[in-house]
């Protein structure tokens, strides 16, 4: 399995496990599905620029509950093995590790049901810590549901130590959630021009 950014020759396939029922959102999986078959379907380079926006200049996002909140600097990469395996993806906040309250977490992650098993999510967390650490980050801290084992598992894999029990925000309904932390290390330099 490899990492892809979105591109032509995968969109087929992404837009094939949205009608099969995935969804790249777990928060609200077929409304988000249903919107990116539309948007493809309109006009799919704009929808393939949109899942890379490393400056957070694109469209603000609704929450859940309908909040509107900043979009945040970020990028999606498709999970690939000769068909579309999933997505990850992956949003900070310039100059800290911290995350608005209304962001549930840095990294978010989802392998099509045929798929799974496979160990996919687990490299693909792996591959994009150090994208993290490129872009400043001294640690990640990932979320995830009491009882999504299978994610638990991932994070662990990756080095990730659970750090606190607590409630989501209200745009998600306060349900319960694991908050698990990933030290990056010391940043990479940055280099300066010239």
């Amino acid at each position: 399995m490899i990492l892809v950014f979105p591109a032509e020759p995968y969109l087929a396939g992404y837009a094939e496990a949205l009608r099969r029922g995935w969804s790249p959102n777990n928060e609200r999986p077929a409304a988000e599905a249903q919107e990116h078959l539309e948007r493809i379907a309109a006009d799919p380079i704009t929808f393939l620029r949109s899942l890379v926006d490393r400056e957070g200049a694109g469209d603000a996002i609704t929450l859940p509950d309908g909040t509107i909140v900043p979009r945040l600097p970020g990028y999606v990469k498709w999970m690939w093995d000769g068909e579309f395996c999933g997505s990850i993806g992956f949003r900070w906040q310039p100059g800290t590790s911290l995350l608005p309250e209304y962001c549930l977490g840095p990294i978010g992650y989802s392998v099509v049901a045929w798929k799974r098993g496979r160990g996919y999510a687990t490299q693909a967390l792996g591959e994009l810590l150090s994208e993290a650490k490129g872009v400043g980050l001294e640690y990640l801290e990932l979320t995830t549901d009491p009882e999504n084992l299978a994610s638990q598992r991932v994070i662990e894999a990756n080095g990730g130590a659970l750090i606190e029990r607590f409630k989501k925000p209200a745009p998600y309904g306060h349900a319960e959630a694991l908050r698990y932390r990933i030290p990056l290390g010391s940043p990479k330099p940055r280099a300066t021009p010239g």
